[in-house]
């Protein structure tokens, strides 16, 4: 289960129609600065959603990770069955537009408030790692997350969300089932994959470091050769 995505839900009987849409994003945007230390995703739920308002939706997602989801209901005699299909999903934004957002600024301090010290000391571990591979890469201390950046230009073939008591150690790698086997093999708790931003999730301990040192070096060399590619 995926414990720190949380999804905000408008569920409309009927046709799907502006003020659906608007109090869809509001659900998600009110949430989104509530708990600003969750990923958000708005979902809307309609018996109809048109083509007209399809392109709408699409139109947002291309800015706001939003699903939209067709319910039918069907009666068997004396019972009710519910299908679900969806109609748009969240989507798969590219590698510049994270990149390039505007991300408001934070300190190491806020981190380690928000997280723990202990926790931003293994993201100064594994920036060792990442030396290795661009000796010019320095953290970015972002809202959100800390990231990396080269002369004050973003670099985020990486990012890192230290919380209490672990880490969570984002690469940038396309989904491969050899990645997933290696991570299941490992003992490693890997959260779903994250496919808007295409990015492995894998919450650490500063046990794991020093278990599986090997391991998590290979996905920064990944991720790094991934990005200049």
């Amino acid at each position: 289960m995926d414990t720190d995505r949380r999804y905000e839900v408008e569920i409309q009987l009927g046709r799907a129609d502006e003020a659906h849409i608007i109090r869809t994003i509001e659900y998600w945007d009110i949430e989104r600065k509530r708990f600003p230390q969750y990923d958000h995703c708005a979902v809307i739920v309609a018996e109809d959603i048109t083509s007209r308002f399809l392109n709408v939706i699409s139109l947002f997602n291309s800015s706001i990770p939003l699903i939209a989801i067709q319910m039918s209901a069907f009666r068997f005699e004396n019972q009710v069955a519910l299908v679900f299909i969806t109609v748009l999903d969240e989507l798969v934004r590219g590698l510049v537009d994270e990149d390039e957002e505007v991300q408001q600024g934070a300190t190491r301090l806020d981190w380690e408030t928000q997280g723990s010290k202990e926790t931003v000391s293994m993201v100064d571990r594994l920036l060792e790692t990442v030396k290795h591979l661009d000796g010019d890469l320095e953290l970015k201390y972002n809202k959100f997350y800390i990231g990396l950046a080269k002369d004050g230009v973003p670099n985020n073939f990486v990012i890192f969300r230290p919380k209490k008591s672990h880490l969570r150690f984002e690469p940038r790698l396309k989904p491969s089932p050899e990645v997933e086997k290696t991570l299941e093999d490992a003992g490693l708790d890997a959260m779903e994959y994250d496919k808007r931003w295409g990015r492995y999730r894998i919450r650490l301990t500063q046990s794991d470091l020093n278990k599986h040192k090997d391991l998590i070096n290979d996905l920064l060399k990944r991720a790094y050769e991934n990005t200049a590619l």
